[in-house]
């Protein structure tokens, strides 16, 4: 398969993704008795982590060692990729279907194992490659906190398995794997993408950004429990992390700013508008992160529901997938025409108005306002996204098609 065949089963995966995100708006919004909220949630989730974002990222970094002059690139990763894709679609209906059981906690972990084989195989790759690479750190680092994640995914199952009745147990693990997922394995990656496609020689500047957010990322990790009462030392800590990956972004708008005439080269202008709302969305996720050192804003922000669904899909959508179709189509396997452009307009306008309706539900929250009729927009939110990802798919063309 060549990677415009593997791009089209990553945004299948996406539209199927938002499938069940309207199928959760719709559950809460109105009634469906033959799914349980729960458990779609649950295959909603691990779906979009392994079968969307995940295999986009392990295509392109595949795709960026064909681009290195390394033979056979995909034939050899086939077998992993499939695998991924067969633990993902797993978990998609094992989940659905029983929640945390036997079934798709097996498929969780054959996920695991293979993201353990990926990060071998691409690890050892780049240490094949000649010459100077600087987005080589960054896929280093990438695999090396996918690795990390797990064991957040591992600590939850003992606790399950033993049945230790603690939900700051539970919700610590949770989010340590969220953590050095979205803020590790996700952020790296797409960071090392975006180096591998402007082509920048690593220099001072270049070395402070990779090791300020590197270093950063693992005391990052506890802005995500300051609700547990963290030990003070812990807490400066985080509060020392959090202002060296502000500084880092600032750093790397400064960077951006510098070269920005071989950004506009590298990427097409529709791929450049994206990558500028990416951009605007992860200051915001950066600036939001530097605020949540406070323990009131924090305790706060955590306390309800939609804020924490916000921020996620914040991160999920507006930083990574906005990046992620920015390269795609603004490589030369896919071809951006009228109708896949439609498609991204409308999926990047259901984007803005899921976080803008989500923010009105938290404050309402807050605030102690019910907003009548607001899980019935989300819903209808929901729909705009579905649409326009369905657009997206049905339009996406290959880049030498006529």
């Amino acid at each position: 398969m060549d990677i415009y065949r593997w791009l089209r089963i990553c945004f299948f995966n996406l539209l199927l993704v938002a499938s069940l995100g309207v199928l959760l708006r719709y559950k809460i919004a109105f009634s469906f008795p033959l799914i349980i909220q729960k458990n779609v949630l649950h295959s909603h989730s691990h779906f979009a982590f392994s079968g969307w974002i995940t295999q986009c990222l392990m295509v392109l970094m595949v795709y960026y060692l064909s681009t290195q002059q390394l033979n056979n690139t995909f034939t050899r990763y086939k077998p992993i990729l499939v695998l991924n894709l067969l633990s993902a679609y797993g978990m998609l209906i094992t989940f659905i279907l029983q929640g945390y059981a036997f079934a798709s906690i097996s498929f969780s972990t054959l996920s695991i194992f293979t993201s353990y084989t990926f990060a071998w195989f691409y690890w050892r790759d780049i240490n094949r490659l000649q010459g100077e690479n600087y987005s080589r750190l960054w896929f280093k680092a990438a695999l090396v906190f996918n690795v990390l994640s797990s064991i957040g995914a591992f600590a939850l199952a003992i606790i399950m398995a033993n049945k230790i009745a603690s939900d700051k147990l539970s919700l610590s693990s949770i989010y340590y794997y969220l953590h050095f997922q979205y803020n590790g394995w996700f952020f790296f990656t797409c960071m090392g993408l975006f180096f591998s496609k402007i082509k920048l020689k690593q220099s001072a500047l270049t070395s402070k950004i990779f090791w300020l957010f590197a270093v950063a990322c693992l005391p990052a990790y506890f802005l995500s429990i300051l609700w547990a009462a963290i030990h003070p030392l812990l807490y400066w800590g985080v509060v020392l992390a959090s202002l060296a990956q502000t500084f880092a972004w600032l750093l790397f708008l400064r960077l951006i700013h510098l070269n920005k005439e071989i950004i506009m080269q590298a990427f097409t202008k529709n791929a450049r508008r994206l990558l500028l709302l990416s951009i605007l969305a992860c200051s915001i996720k950066i600036s939001l992160q530097l605020l949540s050192v406070i323990p009131y804003l924090s305790t706060l922000a955590f306390g309800f529901r939609p804020i924490v669904i916000a921020y996620l899909h914040l991160v999920l959508l507006g930083v990574i997938t906005l990046f992620l179709v920015g390269s795609i189509i603004s490589s030369k396997s896919v071809r951006a025409n009228k109708g896949s452009l439609v498609g991204i307009g409308v999926f990047v306008a259901g984007i803005f108005l899921n976080e803008l309706f989500l923010m009105v539900q938290g404050v309402g929250a807050i605030t102690d306002i019910m907003i009548p009729n607001l899980n019935v927009v989300l819903f209808f939110v929901a729909l705009i996204m579905f649409s326009g990802i369905l657009i997206l798919n049905l339009s996406l063309k290959r880049a030498n098609d006529l």
